[in-house]
């Protein structure tokens, strides 16, 4: 849900009253693949003694379900849906449908967009919508059960050996790039500090900025053992003109400083 933007509150001005219904997910599949399609159904709400009743009856077209769970298994679900009617509560419900500006709504600025929240209406009634027992029901219920406790993952024996999927990698390209780079630090041996120190100060005379790779093709040195060095007597630069580079400490320059920076 959108963190920005109004609330059109049109529902709330027009006082609208909805029903919160809870409904199998069987039947909110089978409304989902009617969508725009016409009806799903009629709803039936009579008065018998003095109480509210209210049902839900199914299209037939809409009773064969094709599939569970994804696979292929021809049932009917049941028609006749009871509606078991529930008080609200004393809570203060509503219902908010949200959705993208139009393409061409002045609303929609550049690099961002934000979602439009309207209130459709306040809950007045809670109901749940419940199938009526039948042997249908049974059987649909029998083949969900099936479906949710099979296995995720099946054990298949091949007749023949796989040539077309990926092969598995002996070692991925970051990986070896990363054990060279470990072997040649390795093999950097350290040399006296002050012989490092000397090499470091000859290539600053020469430039102000070096990242730590140019550092450490001109010393010979270990990164690790270099970084030490370096922060005795330099300065990192984490933003700028001349962001991840190192240049010496104001008191170790022997330049003119760029007054450009």
């Amino acid at each position: 849900m959108s963190e920005k933007g109004e609330v059109d509150l049109t529902g709330a001005k027009q006082n609208t009253g909805v029903w919160l219904v809870k409904v199998p997910k069987y039947l909110a599949q089978q409304w989902a693949k009617a969508a725009g399609r016409g009806e799903v159904g009629k709803l039936k709400i009579a008065k018998n003694h003095g109480k509210t009743e209210v049902s839900f009856t199914l299209n037939e077209e809409l009773a064969n379900i094709q599939d569970i769970g994804g696979k292929q298994a021809l049932v009917s679900a049941p028609r006749e849906h009871p509606f078991q009617l529930q008080n609200v509560g004393g809570q203060t419900l509503t219902v908010l449908t949200e959705s993208l500006p139009d393409e061409r709504s002045e609303e929609k600025s550049e690099g961002s967009i934000h979602e439009k929240l309207a209130l459709e209406g306040i809950v007045v009634q809670r109901a749940e919508c419940r199938p009526a027992a039948s042997e249908s029901y049974m059987k649909l219920k029998k083949l969900q059960i099936e479906e949710s406790i099979k296995p995720m993952r099946l054990s298949q024996q091949l007749s023949s050996v796989v040539t077309h999927n990926y092969k598995p990698v002996a070692n991925h390209k970051a990986n070896i790039e990363y054990e060279k780079r470990k072997k040649e630090d390795g093999k950097r041996a350290r040399s006296d500090k002050q012989d490092v120190l000397d090499m470091l100060f000859s290539a600053f005379e020469k430039h102000q900025y070096y990242n730590i790779k140019d550092l450490v093709d001109i010393t010979k040195q270990p990164v690790i053992y270099l970084k030490e060095i370096l922060r005795e007597i330099g300065i990192y630069n984490v933003k700028g003109t001349h962001k991840n580079t190192w240049e010496l400490k104001p008191e170790y320059r022997h330049y003119q400083e760029d007054k450009s920076d």
